[in-house]
């Protein structure tokens, strides 16, 4: 085999045979408590009220440059036919 497709096979083979990592003790990071009292509390409602925000802001934006770009190609037909009538 050449050196370069001997790495990813070692590798592969390596990766395979390894002892997978134990998994953490069933009382480690469990809630005892009520699950109907876990909220996101304002956190949550503020970065949500801010990508709502944002989001509104950039649809605004959008329109204005998408208006924008049609009123300057309405402009150019009518010079380019203000144009051609002249001629």
């Amino acid at each position: 085999m050449s050196f370069l497709t001997d790495i990813p096979l070692r590798l592969s083979a390596w990766l395979t045979t390894v002892d997978p990592t134990p998994s953490p003790s069933p009382t480690f990071g469990v809630y005892r408590g009520d699950e109907d009292l876990i909220t996101p509390t304002w956190v949550g409602f503020a970065a949500t009220f801010v990508i709502a925000l944002a989001t509104v802001f950039l649809l605004i934006d959008m329109n204005r440059r998408v208006r924008k770009v049609r009123y300057r190609e309405e402009i150019r037909e009518k010079i380019a036919a203000e144009e051609a009538d002249a001629s």
